[in-house]
């Protein structure tokens, strides 16, 4: 069965830091470009960042760059979101997707 199980949401204050993982289970997850979308409440879909199959490559969102990193571990099936400086606007809650597969996402909030 394919399966994406996110982890690592929580509640941080601005300026702190999160590290979100995405395991990958039922597929090849090295074979796929992996993503990551967030929604706020009350609003659509924002793509956040995307890395390729290898890891080599990385885009991000004009609204994130230069604060929040993603990387990838294809030996061990797993996403990873790292976040720093976070911000108010970046309470959502965070979904990976890899390939047509969408995890059940994870609460990020920030709030003093």
């Amino acid at each position: 069965e394919v399966q994406l199980v996110e982890s690592g949401g929580g509640l941080v204050q601005p300026g702190g830091s999160l590290r979100l993982s995405c395991g990958a289970y039922g597929f090849n997850f090295g074979d796929h470009r992996s993503t990551w979308v967030r929604q706020a409440a009350g609003k659509g879909p924002e793509w956040v960042s995307a890395i390729d199959s290898s890891g080599n490559v990385t885009y991000y969102a004009d609204s994130v760059k230069g604060r929040f990193t993603i990387s990838r571990d294809n030996a061990k099936n797993t996403l990873f979101l790292q976040m720093t400086s976070l911000k108010h606007e970046d309470t959502a809650v965070y979904y990976c997707k890899v390939s047509t597969a969408w995890g059940q996402g994870t609460q990020v909030t920030v709030s003093s």
